[in-house]
């Protein structure tokens, strides 16, 4: 079973053709990560169980499916390539992340940086950033290549812009959502990109399935932000409260200072203050979670990523009624109740 597969049983023929596909792109992504090195076949089998979701390959098996009038006969190694390598580079963003993060958990098990230091994990993370591009480079056609390219900068940029505004407590919704649009919704953007066009779909129909990816990307980024103050580390199975200990100000937090008087975003905002910094998220978190509830900026957020969602789902409409369109309506619904 792939790992949003409980979100929708009613489309079985979709879930087992994914399921046949996973294992195909799992096949692809293990043998271009051998290496004859213990060293790095050690961190890469360690890295390899920040497998979860595997939200970003099965985008790209499904829209592929979508795209196509053969459905699962349609799929051809050009998609499995690209859910290969897009996962790839997903990975990397992670291992990247938990340095800057400091995070000690990831899938509930520990980090790369946590098990063996920084300069290890930053050097595995560039490390499957190579054997993607290098992957990628093994298609007949280069579009995958120039807009895998293309989205490892975009990414980047996204990660740059955050790291700028941290600690930036008057960020406005326009600059977080260009953020979010970078780091995390780009990505998967992409990944339902090459499943059209691996398929050879119309360019209409790439760009309403790219749209579709964009919204369905930001949305998963409020809601782990929203996990992030909200969740169960236990559940969710990674390090919390980084956002606040990092000074990354997300959605909620934007909304909860807009929505104040001055005196009430004073205290949130001393709060905020004091928060940032090592330990001080935990110090504070419940006092700060509690006011930022009780001004409605939790569901507030969650609203807009309905809406994005909502959003998305209409994208559908270029493609012929089918299970595997039916499929991505579920995926995109499973984005706003998951709680991992």
């Amino acid at each position: 079973m792939s790992a949003l597969a409980s979100h929708f049983q009613e489309h079985a023929s979709v879930l087992a053709a994914v399921d046949r596909g996973l294992l195909r792109v799992a096949k692809v992504f293990d043998g271009q990560l051998q290496s004859r090195q213990e060293p790095v076949r050690r961190l890469v089998g360690h890295v390899e169980q920040y497998r979860g979701k595997m939200l970003r390959p099965m985008l790209t098996l499904v829209c592929g499916m979508a795209a196509s009038s053969e459905g699962e006969s349609g799929l051809t190694r050009e998609h499995d390539v690209s859910a290969a390598v897009i996962e790839m580079v997903h990975m990397a963003t992670l291992v990247h992340d938990d340095v800057l993060d400091e995070a000690s958990l990831r899938r509930k098990s520990p980090t790369i940086n946590a098990l063996s230091g920084n300069e290890p994990a930053v050097i595995l993370g560039d490390y499957l950033i190579a054997s993607a591009y290098h992957l990628c480079s093994s298609l007949e056609t280069t579009g995958p290549s120039r807009a895998v390219g293309r989205a490892a900068v975009v990414t980047a940029s996204g990660e740059l812009l955050q790291l700028h505004h941290r600690g930036d407590f008057s960020l406005t919704e326009a600059v977080y959502f260009e953020i979010i649009r970078g780091k995390t919704a780009e990505l998967i953007a992409t990944a339902c990109e090459l499943g059209a066009s691996a398929s050879g779909a119309d360019p209409a129909v790439v760009l309403a399935l790219r749209e579709y990816g964009l919204e369905i990307g930001a949305a998963f980024q409020i809601q782990d932000d929203i996990l992030d103050l909200t969740g169960d580390e236990t559940t969710v199975g990674k390090t919390l409260g980084q956002d606040l200990s990092k000074g990354k100000i997300t959605l909620p937090i934007i909304h909860h200072l807009a929505s104040l008087a001055a005196v009430e975003r004073a205290i949130s905002l001393a709060l905020l203050h004091e928060a940032t910094g090592e330990g001080g998220a935990r110090r504070v978190a419940a006092q700060l979670l509690t006011r930022i509830e009780r001004s409605g900026s939790i569901a507030a957020a969650a609203q807009v990523a309905a809406g994005l969602i909502s959003a998305a789902k209409t994208r559908l409409g270029v493609l012929s009624d089918s299970p595997s369109k039916a499929a991505l309506a579920s995926i995109a619904n499973a984005v706003l109740t998951r709680r991992a």
